[in-house]
């Protein structure tokens, strides 16, 4: 059987829930490989994807017999089908940060649910640990990243506008991935100032500093990097705020390992920026997986500890309003004893 759905049977079971009703996509996706719109429901007797004529071919190519899943175009299902899914269920879970009040009442109404039960996130929680082939599909992601990378330092020339450095990268991960895995990040002098910044048209001059924050998809799973480069030679306080950056990024990659404690992290990191007059003004890392940002966070507001396997990001960054912002940002698998950084691209100062 579908290990992953085996893994959620047996959950349902510790928690006595005799059946369950998959809403989020993301979710669907990770224990059955299926992207496509659709509604996977978990009974005591058999699973069932529901979907629209759209869909159904793909959704057959994706399943074997292994998955163990019957398909049902929703149009063949008739009143009484949905009414008999649950009909031998007390509990039933569902996704309540994912859907709408309405939608609830709506499916206690349509399946005629008895006991309709919050299941808290434990899909999300078990996607935090990743397996073999997850790590592979993360790893692969971040291997193009770093080319990606390489690449894009080489072809970068004053004169060219945010916009058209962005374009290229994206250029290059439809050519060598699924595609970027969010919208990628150009921001250039001043704007390099705002964490979110969009690619603009601003164009890149002589003593520029320049933020790019990138990443492509596998299978599904992101990458997420971000580099601080400079056009000419930087002055010395950019060198400055960049030393300090680099320093606590190494300093968390040293302290991530089994155990540690996110919120503590981040509040040493913190207090390093305060010694010299910056705050960091976002978290210091997140989950990466099927989603850019997912379980666990790392920040202040977060008390997680760190486990074998999670992958996570490392993002210190400052920033300065109005003249510029530093940040340095790897995607990092957390091991027993320490942490592997899956991408490796040059951290040290990157002239060109």
């Amino acid at each position: 059987m579908n290990t992953k759905l085996q893994w959620l049977k047996n959950k349902m079971l510790s928690l006595d829930l005799q059946g369950m009703i998959i809403s989020n996509p993301v979710n669907i996706k990770y224990l059955t490989g299926i992207d496509a719109e659709g509604t996977l429901v978990i009974t005591p007797k058999e699973n069932i994807y529901i979907t629209d004529g759209r869909y159904i071919e793909y959704v057959h190519s994706v399943l074997t017999l292994y998955d163990e899943i019957i398909v049902y175009n929703v149009t063949d299902l008739s009143k009484d089908d949905y009414e008999n899914i649950f009909m031998f269920c007390e509990n039933v879970g569902f996704e309540e940060y994912y859907i709408t009040y309405a939608q609830y009442k709506e499916f206690i109404r349509k399946y005629k649910i008895n006991n309709f039960v919050e299941t808290e996130k434990m899909i999300e929680k078990q996607r935090m640990i990743k397996d073999e082939d997850e790590l592979s599909s993360l790893n692969k992601a971040c291997n193009i990243t770093d080319d990606c990378f390489k690449f894009i330092i080489s072809y970068i020339k004053p004169g060219m506008t945010e916009k058209h450095i962005a374009k290229k990268i994206n250029d290059y991960y439809n050519e060598n991935s699924e595609g970027p895995s969010f919208e990628t990040i150009v921001a250039s002098g001043e704007n390099s100032s705002k964490p979110h910044a969009v690619a603009s048209d601003r164009k890149i001059q002589t003593n520029d500093i320049i933020t790019i924050d990138m990443g492509c998809k596998v299978n599904g799973y992101c990458s997420d990097m971000t580099r601080t480069i400079f056009v000419g030679e930087p002055t010395e306080e950019m060198k400055n705020v960049y030393d300090l950056v680099l320093s606590n990024q190494k300093f968390v990659l040293d302290q991530y390992k089994e155990g540690t404690s996110t919120r503590q992290i981040t509040k040493m990191v913190e207090n390093d920026f305060k010694l010299y007059g910056y705050d960091l003004i976002h978290g210091l890392g997140h989950g990466v997986g099927l989603e850019i940002h997912e379980p666990p966070y790392v920040s202040y507001t977060s008390d997680t500890n760190l486990h074998e396997n999670m992958v996570v990001t490392d993002e210190p960054g400052i920033y300065i309003p109005g003249k510029f912002g530093v940040r340095i940002e790897d995607t990092v698998q957390i091991t027993k004893f320490g942490c592997s950084s899956l991408t490796k691209a040059d951290k040290n100062y990157v002239i060109i």
